[in-house]
């Protein structure tokens, strides 16, 4: 039997959907929001009518009848800490997002707008894989000081899936493998999964780990403590330097990679006025690399250095500079296997129909 999905991933200025029969993608379109329009809204939730028309006027453009769709599955938000897996939407959950009990993001409005598609047609809603996904192992979780763990909080939708992807590619079930996947995109994460749980994994939401296009990665702890109390910045501003302003960024004042690649290519090279530093760009890109690579190494301590595979994804994966580089780090691990992009809309839809199939239940949220 056959199963249509309608996938949705809201983000701060877009709202991204598509519908997929079984496994192949029918339709998919981008609604972007101007930034005038979601200024009306005093609250996130305010915004979950205005969302849900425009995913209402992007299906009907599509051709393809609501009465067709077998079930709505939206982007997880910021919701407690929970296993991995598909959540069927249901009040506790909705109060909990509506209430921004665990941090405000537009991820939390995934949730709202397919319960309120799903609610008119008559079919299940889900998630999939929010980003607070804990499986961490109790020997991940110790930071040295007792009153700050460490959390997970990574890009938990697209590593599950495609490590999902690179088990069959292997001929191996998820469940019986152990992969490090590193998805590397405007921040980066690096998970270990063990046995299809993510027993160890960087905070990337507060940009943990190594360094990305927009993150600063792990700073010297001192350093940074001192630089703080010297500048006495206010919270938002910090948290910029870490998310957002940091990285790649912070050293170039751009997160167009492909410019900075290019620039790259051409190290050395006489500059034209207000061009990137080559040099410094290719310095930049090669660090990139040994950091996401030696956390990849790290990582493969929780298993002894035993591997089935290296995944590499994330926006970065299509660079052949990135995935080479790395590769000739940490393929002493295994084989080393990239399926470029991030494919959340394919994840959420191949999720929720894994739930319709009957190949796994849904989970319940008890908040």
């Amino acid at each position: 039997m056959g199963f249509t999905v309608l996938a949705i991933n809201p983000g701060s200025t877009s709202t991204k959907c598509a519908i997929y029969r079984d496994t192949q993608e029918a339709w998919k379109k981008g609604v972007s929001h101007k930034s005038e329009d979601l200024a009306r809204f005093r609250r996130l939730q305010d915004q979950l009518e205005y969302r849900s028309a425009a995913v209402r006027e992007g299906v009907a453009g599509a051709g393809i009848p609501l009465s067709e769709i077998s079930a709505v599955v939206g982007r997880g938000g910021l919701l407690k800490p929970l296993p991995g897996g598909v959540y069927e939407v249901n009040e506790r959950m909705k109060a909990d997002l509506i209430a921004e009990k665990y941090g405000r993001h537009a991820s939390n409005l995934g949730a709202l707008i397919a319960d309120s598609l799903a609610s008119e047609l008559g079919i299940p809603a889900f998630i999939v894989d929010p980003v607070v996904v804990d499986e961490l192992a109790s020997v991940s979780r110790y930071s040295g000081i007792p009153e700050i763990p460490r959390r997970s909080i990574f890009h938990a939708l697209n590593q599950k899936a495609i490590a999902k992807k690179a088990a069959r590619s292997l001929g191996r079930q998820y469940s019986e493998c152990s992969l490090v996947v590193a998805h590397m995109g405007g921040g980066t994460s690096i998970g270990i999964h063990v046995n299809g749980m993510v027993v160890d994994v960087n905070n990337a939401l507060d940009g943990d780990g190594p360094f990305a296009i927009e993150r600063a990665g792990t700073v010297p702890a001192g350093d940074w403590m001192r630089w703080v109390l010297a500048h006495q910045h206010d919270p938002q501003a910090l948290q910029l330097m870490l998310t957002g302003r940091g990285g790649l960024v912070a050293y170039l004042g751009t997160n167009d990679f492909p410019s900075i690649a290019q620039a790259a290519e051409g190290a050395g090279a006489p500059e034209a006025a207000g061009a990137l530093d080559g040099n410094l760009c290719d310095q930049l890109i090669r660090t990139l690399c040994y950091q996401v690579a030696k956390s990849i190494s790290g990582l493969a301590a929780f298993t002894n250095g035993r591997l089935d595979a290296v995944v590499l994804t994330g926006g970065l994966a299509f660079s052949p500079r990135v995935v080479r580089e790395i590769s000739e780090r940490v393929s002493f691990l295994g084989p080393v296997l990239a399926f470029p992009g991030e494919n959340e809309l394919e994840a959420l839809a191949l999720g929720a129909r894994e739930v319709l199939l009957g190949e796994t239940v849904a989970r319940v949220y008890e908040g």
